[in-house]
């Protein structure tokens, strides 16, 4: 089986665990997953299968979208519901004062990661750390968040919703703890559901427990997406039969014999004569060649 394996990751379990369930369901070891997602969340998690994994750090879409819970009024050292609360605060919040300073937590802006993050600093994760009780200083490091919205607000309990689309590294519940630091009250986050990632959606996701009856009734093939799919931006070219041989065959290709080059477009997803996806290309149009980037079948 070679494919992504889309899962709708369950409350409690971490990324890791996920992997570790499927790789006792399919009965292979070749499995990676894109884009960590916190033990309380739920949600969207691309599961790679077999040589889809050579994908794994080569996807041209980072996007993720969320809905994230919050509650106003209270600081955790996790920023979460999960932690332990540092900090309360009786402030009273409007609807109005949220959706003012919303535009600040938009496009290109600076987060400081959590201490509880998979973050590195100096060879140890973070959470380790908190663990032990160690704060250390953390650089901040630059999100994209392309757009957020309040769903929801109940002024009486400081809780509501809100959705968030970014890019990669973003930490949801550091958004919502500096919104909550801006409003002089503090936030933590209630709950998480990632509702996209990587061009994949819910409607595209499995439980594990379905995925294990689909191995019951040996029906799992049906359940693999194309690996092609994780390349739906870029452009498109397909070769001619000569020269799927010779790419297949790791030699470099004349530009100008290739149909569809654009002369400001860099990667592209090849396809062979016969319609069927190989992987990724470079076109190096200084030198006119395209070379492969990654082969993927």
């Amino acid at each position: 089986m070679n494919g992504i394996l889309c899962i709708d990751k369950p409350q409690d379990f971490t990324s890791f665990d996920v992997v570790a369930k499927l790789r006792g369901i399919l009965g292979m070891r070749r499995l990676g997953h894109a884009g960590t997602l916190d033990p309380m969340a739920t949600g969207v998690l691309p599961v790679f299968v077999g040589n889809a994994t050579k994908a794994c750090d080569i996807m041209p879409d980072n996007s993720k979208s969320y809905k994230a819970g919050f509650r106003l009024g209270q600081t955790t050292d996790t920023q979460d519901i999960t932690g332990t609360i540092l900090t309360t605060s009786e402030k009273m919040v409007s609807e109005d004062d949220i959706d003012k300073i919303l535009p600040e937590f938009t496009g290109k802006i600076m987060q400081i990661p959590p201490m509880y993050s998979a973050v590195q600093v100096k060879g140890q994760r973070l959470y380790d750390l908190a663990r032990q009780g160690i704060e250390i200083e953390r650089q901040p490091r630059e999100i994209d968040v392309e757009k957020i919205s309040l769903i929801d607000y109940d002024e009486k309990t400081r809780t509501g919703n809100i959705t968030i689309s970014c890019g990669k590294g973003t930490y949801i519940r550091t958004i919502i703890h500096d919104i909550g630091g801006k409003l002089g009250c503090g936030g933590i986050m209630t709950s998480l559901v990632r509702t996209s990632a990587s061009g994949f959606t819910l409607d595209d996701c499995y439980t594990l427990e379905q995925v294990q009856q689909a191995r019951n009734e040996n029906c799992l093939e049906s359940l693999i997406l194309p690996v092609e799919r994780l390349f739906n931006t870029l452009p498109k070219i397909r070769l001619n039969e000569h020269q799927t041989k010779l790419y297949r065959n790791g030699v470099k290709l004349d530009l100008e014999r290739i149909n569809n080059i654009k002369s400001d477009v860099r990667d592209y997803a090849v396809y062979g004569y016969d319609s069927n996806f190989i992987g990724t290309a470079l076109a190096e149009h200084d030198n006119g060649i395209l070379r492969i980037g990654k082969n993927l079948v």
